[in-house]
């Protein structure tokens, strides 16, 4: 494996800090509280600074609170955390029960015909060669002409997930897709403090009793359970719905996305492995919110996130036995509540708030360790500046206030469009209005069969998700005109070669292994070919 010291060092020589390494630190001493995944990974993050050694990083671990942690999902990006700090993926997901993950199935949230199921897949160079026929054909379809645009098709992430192929190509094939990956969050974290303990990190495991704050209203100092206080320069609260430093020590306040989010709980039952090893996640609508299925190496992850105001925990209990064949089954389910929203503030005096306690989406397009990593980096961009003021803070804020307010617009896309009419649950969502006047504006500008590019950029999307997969999921949930309205296309409209289409993905297809062989022996790390295309 590679030399890790190594390749740190030439990641922090090679970007640009804004700062010099000879400039002393804004603060020398960080407090972490919490661990899990989000207060490691941003440890890690904090320890692999342009300052080195010169800034203490402290994990306070509290024995008495445990980790929420289920079989997840990641985005493209937990990729890139990983790349930069050095850690090979032969080492780490062996250790975490790791699957690589081409993107999401939806299954059940349309009911129109041909359009049952979609995958939104995570987009990469190789698809320059057949995007452009799939938005093509999307806006010929809107315009009434009979032609096939569903994204499946166009999508080499689609092909792989559906096959059960893993998305890291032979050494032949010169393309490099995309992908994110699958995994038990539990062991994640406790490989990341292990890491990151290695990398210079101190580790206490005490529990907070109290947060002191000082004359001006920061936080000083914490109080622990053996009598003893731990004071830093500056605080994150990794403290997970609990928010015990910036919801109750600062008071910060909380906004819920409860009008257009019902969803605030879930269930979880994990199963054998049962068949291929698909490179996807599968989300099932149910009768009141939806199933993922997750594929670890060890197990199944299952489970089911609905709206406690539309059925119980009980009810939703027994949906998901019956959804899995398990209604006799002796396994126990894990029963979880979510707190969905986001803090007023995510930076508030000497601390910010990441992971949980900072807010939560609902875990639809598995943003959650998206989000921790976003805050940690531009946490770190901040020290290296050395710009912790009033302005820096405001800046910091509404950048995330826009990253998560635009990531609820998409995920509250995916249920105003559903055409499922079976409960109150579906129903109500269709018909909900609570929507940003950015979300509007896409929609009706899908609906007046006019391009995605200007309405996403005039809501300022740019920060969230990539154009494309507004089209995935428009296209995919099959807002169009009815078929029965669609007319033969011009010479124009079928333009395009679909069966060239069909050749070209299933021959780049080929050049990828079986997933299960490839997570047996994975190879060594690639060139980052494809880090251009997603931009967050």
């Amino acid at each position: 494996m590679s030399d890790t010291a190594t390749l740190i060092d030439q990641y922090i020589a090679a970007r640009p800090l804004g700062g010099s390494t000879d400039v002393p630190p804004p603060v020398k001493h960080i407090c972490v509280v919490g661990g899990g995944s989000a207060g490691w990974m941003t440890a890690l993050m904090l320890a692999t600074t342009a300052y080195g050694p010169r800034l203490k990083v402290t994990v306070l671990e509290s024995p008495q609170v445990g980790i929420i942690g289920v079989g997840e999902g990641s985005t493209p990006w937990l990729r890139r955390f990983f790349e930069v700090l050095g850690i090979e993926e032969s080492e780490w997901m062996p250790a975490c029960n790791a699957t690589y993950k081409s993107g999401i199935t939806f299954e059940g949230w349309s009911t129109k015909p041909g359009f049952e199921r979609y995958f939104h897949p995570f987009v990469s160079m190789l698809d320059n060669m057949t995007m452009h026929p799939f938005v093509d054909n999307v806006h010929a379809r809107l315009e009434g002409a009979d032609v096939y645009a569903h994204p499946d098709r166009f999508f080499i992430s689609a092909t792989l997930g559906r096959q059960a192929k893993g998305p890291r190509a032979n050494t032949n094939f010169p393309f490099d897709v995309w992908y994110g990956y699958h995994f038990d969050a539990t062991l994640l974290g406790q490989f990341l403090a292990a890491k990151a303990v290695q990398r210079g990190v101190t580790h206490l495991q005490r529990h907070v009793t109290q947060v002191l704050l000082n004359e001006r209203g920061d936080i000083d100092r914490l109080q622990l359970d053996d009598g003893e206080t731990l004071a830093a320069d500056f605080f994150v609260d990794c403290t997970g719905f609990a928010s015990l430093l910036t919801g109750k020590a600062l008071q910060t306040p909380f906004i819920g996305f409860g009008e257009n989010l019902f969803n605030d709980a879930a269930v979880a039952l994990p199963t054998p492995l049962d068949g291929p090893l698909e490179s996807q996640t599968v989300s099932t609508a149910l009768r009141h919110g939806w199933a993922w299925k997750i594929p670890l190496t060890q197990r199944q992850g299952n489970g089911y996130v609905y709206s406690s105001a539309h059925c119980s925990a009980d009810e939703a209990e027994t949906e998901l036995r019956a959804h899995l064949g398990l209604l006799d089954a002796d396994v126990p389910a894990r029963h979880l509540k979510m707190r969905v929203g986001r803090m007023a503030k995510v930076w508030n005096r000497n601390c910010v708030a990441v992971g949980l306690s900072q807010g939560f989406i609902e875990p639809l397009e598995a943003t959650a360790l998206l989000f921790v990593q976003v805050t940690a980096s531009m946490l770190v961009e901040a020290l290296e500046k050395g710009d912790l003021g009033t302005s820096a803070q405001d800046q910091f804020n509404e950048a995330m206030r826009r990253r998560f307010d635009n990531t609820r617009d998409y995920i509250v896309a995916h249920y105003k469009t559903n055409s499922r009419t079976d409960t109150a649950y579906w129903r109500e969502n269709a018909e909900n209005m609570h929507l940003s006047e950015s979300l509007q504006g896409v929609l009706m500008t899908w609906l007046s069969r006019k391009p995605l590019v200007a309405a996403l950029k005039a809501g300022r999307f740019g920060g969230g998700y990539p154009t494309v997969s507004w089209y995935a999921l428009l296209a995919g949930m099959g807002i169009f005109p009815d078929p029965n309205d669609l007319q033969p296309p011009t010479t124009h409209q079928a333009r395009h070669n679909l069966a060239a289409v069909d050749d070209f993905i299933a021959r780049s297809a080929s050049n990828f292994p079986d997933h299960r062989a490839l997570l047996a022996d994975i190879p060594p790390g690639v060139a980052d070919k494809a880090l251009q295309i997603y931009t967050w």
